[in-house]
């Protein structure tokens, strides 16, 4: 027989169980009515309105009509050496600037890597067109300017969508704009930088193409990429250990089990009293 204290925490237990997920729960299926009628307010968020506008049409006519079409045809026709030569050309690029915010954060052994990496494949590797350093065991540690932000406290900014690059914030935008002044970014012509950019959006729109599902899935497709957003910005600001935050749900209920704990329940006393209720009915 469980005790009284085993009981009341038991109970406590089921409700959790029970209120927290029907709480929690969804609806399946919404019309297309009442997904506009919601309204959300994210602080994050304060230009959400026009967010949502951009990333229709982000999503909608330009992926749907360009950069989808556009990426399948250079995963399948595009010869992987080719593909593969090009993507190390890009990434070759990003080694100064890997080595500048690695600096920055006070992480010299990365830094001294990336100079490492860009020295081996810009001379090996004929001006990064083959990563020779990976194979060597010197493998690459990315950083932009938006995570040396980040590692001194500086907060995101404001969420924004932009047309035909996607999400990102303030923090994030100003970092790629200050990493774009680094060399050799910095001297790329017009063209150079078109290359560049194409080629990280149809590498990264391939690799997007395993997750389209969750996407279609998602109860709000907005929402679903923007938290998407936000969680791999923390992710990478702090190199994949992001600090895990306690629930306070959890301690309210370590506290509520403690009072149990302090507490003493005369279990004979509950069973006289049980004892004589029981001798009052018989009587």
């Amino acid at each position: 027989m469980l005790s009284n204290t085993k009981s009341w925490r038991l109970i406590f237990a089921l409700s959790l169980s029970i209120l927290v997920p029907a709480c929690s729960t969804v609806p399946e299926k919404q019309t297309e009515q009442d997904t506009n009628d919601i309204t959300y307010t994210d602080e994050r968020d304060p230009l959400e309105g026009v967010n949502r506008a951009i990333w229709d049409f982000n999503y909608n006519v330009l992926d749907k009509h360009v950069l989808r079409p556009t990426a399948v045809v250079y995963r399948d026709y595009m010869p992987t050496p080719a593909r593969k030569g090009l993507l190390n050309v890009v990434n070759n690029l990003d080694e100064p600037s890997a080595f500048v915010n690695n600096t920055l954060q006070g992480k010299f052994a990365n830094a001294g890597i990336s100079a490492g990496r860009f020295l081996i494949n810009s001379t090996l590797g004929l001006f990064g067109l083959f990563d020779i350093a990976t194979p060597m065991g010197i493998t690459e540690h990315q950083e932009d300017f938006g995570e040396v932000l980040g590692s001194y406290g500086v907060g995101n900014g404001p969420y924004l969508m932009v047309p035909a690059m996607g999400p990102t914030d303030v923090r994030d935008l100003s970092g790629s704009v200050v990493d774009g002044m680094y060399f050799p970014l910095s001297d790329l012509t017009m063209w150079g930088s078109i290359g560049r950019f194409t080629v990280k959006a149809l590498e990264g729109r391939i690799q997007l193409m395993d997750q389209e599902q969750l996407l279609e899935d998602s109860f709000d497709s907005y929402i679903f990429v923007k938290e998407a957003h936000f969680q791999r910005s923390e992710f990478k600001v702090y190199d994949g250990n992001v600090p895990q935050e306690e629930e306070e749900g959890f301690d309210d209920f370590d506290d509520f089990e403690d009072e149990f704990d302090d507490e003493e329940f005369d279990e004979s006393s509950v069973d006289e009293s049980s004892q004589a209720e029981s001798v009052e009915k018989t009587e």
